[in-house]
């Protein structure tokens, strides 16, 4: 007792006590202050009404968590102790994590449906239709399930002409979650998937978790092609059957719901064909007695009597066209004969002819007597000849 220890000493010897005396513990606690570091390792603090350590998960084991953890939620934990010599803190290194009962399970699926509810992603309008006849269906689901073998059963009974495209995800576990994203995405970039089914078959609540994951529900919601959920039993409901645009009860339902059936498009084509033809043959013979009716009507009875009355209707035209044209001519003929004697009559030449003369004098036609001045020169125009007169010359 009365040696003196340095604080790395003491430390060492309380780290060497506890990480041998608490080798192995389980606890039972509330998460808080939960964070995902960029590495891959959780830190959190666990906690109940008395007491708090604190807690790491290292990124090796936590990937064998099947669910998300979150503040406030209840869980068991299984660990060592050990103590962290910079600080001198102790805490929990979490070797496993599980829900401390179905009870917290099922606290997160509702705390989680009503945040996505409140947030509008289960609303009808953001639902997608489902392609009737699609050529391409995207599964993802694990290969090696029974629910796999049912859909491609169903797809060759039903509609063998649809070609399924496989899109492999671990659909249970830590890694579930992230596969199936990874899954729905890849589906996503190409541009011939008419429709997309995501799907596994029964089981707990713990087995279906990774369907009721937020990452999960909100790449279904985000995607571009309908996606058809078909998780579990019918009485089985996860948070991907609210946000997915259609939801079927079992996988084989879903590859019911997503493809139609051969045999009733089949007896379809054979209906219509059938119903088709009779309704096509009536139409001919309804056209036939319409034809019919139309040949014993009064205009195809008479058609040459209809075309003599619109000729001799034409001729009637004609004839008034040409009187009319006739007339016009002669009117325009008479009065053109009229003015060619009255232009005559007024010819000059011709009124010199009959004895008549012009006198001009300084450039201007002599009219009177008065007007003729005898000093000045002048010029006397006759029908045959000009005679220029100047009395003082």
């Amino acid at each position: 007792m009365n040696k003196i220890f340095s604080v790395s000493e003491l430390t060492g010897l309380i780290k060497q006590t506890l990480e041998e005396g608490f080798a192995e513990v389980t606890l039972e606690g509330e998460i808080s202050n939960f964070k995902k570091h960029v590495s891959g390792h959780w830190y959190f603090t666990l906690k109940d009404s008395g007491a708090q350590i604190s807690a790491t998960m290292w990124k090796g084991l936590n990937s064998y968590v099947f669910f998300s953890p979150d503040n406030g939620m209840k869980v068991l934990v299984k660990g060592k102790i050990s103590v962290y010599p910079p600080r001198g803190n102790y805490q929990i290194d979490v070797k496993s994590m599980k829900p401390a009962g179905i009870g917290e399970l099922q606290a997160a699926y509702e705390k989680l449906k009503e945040k996505l509810n409140d947030e509008g992603l289960f609303e009808n309008e953001y639902k997608k239709p489902v392609k009737k006849m699609p050529s391409k269906i995207g599964i993802v689901t694990a290969i090696g399930g029974a629910a796999f073998r049912d859909m491609i059963s169903v797809a060759e009974r039903r509609f063998p002409l649809a070609e399924l495209v496989i899109a492999p995800a671990a659909v249970q576990g830590a890694e579930a979650a992230p596969e199936i994203v990874k899954s729905i995405d890849a589906l996503n970039k190409r541009s011939d998937i008419d429709t997309i089914i995501v799907g596994r078959g029964g089981g707990s609540l713990e087995d279906l978790w990774a369907f009721n994951e937020e990452i999960v529900a909100r790449t279904i919601f985000a995607s571009k092609i309908p996606v058809i959920s078909a998780v579990g039993h019918e009485i089985d409901f996860t948070i991907s059957d609210f946000v997915a645009d259609m939801r079927a009860p079992t996988p084989s339902a879903a590859m019911e719901l997503a493809t139609p059936s051969i045999d009733e498009l089949i007896a379809f084509i054979r209906e219509f064909f059938y119903y088709s033809s009779s309704k096509l043959k009536e139409k001919i013979l309804s056209r036939q007695n319409d034809l019919g009716r139309l040949l014993k009507s009064y205009g195809f009875r008479q058609p040459v009597e209809k075309n003599k009355y619109y000729y001799q209707t034409l001729d009637n035209l004609l004839y008034r066209i040409n009187g009319s044209a006739d007339k016009l001519v002669k009117d325009r003929s008479s009065k053109l004969e009229i003015a060619e004697n009255k232009i005559k009559k007024y010819d000059l030449n011709k009124i010199l002819g009959r004895g008549f003369a012009l006198i001009q004098q300084n450039g201007g036609y002599v009219t009177k007597s008065t007007e003729l001045d005898l000093q000045s020169p002048f010029t006397i125009k006759f029908d045959d000849n000009e005679v220029k007169v100047d009395i003082n010359g």
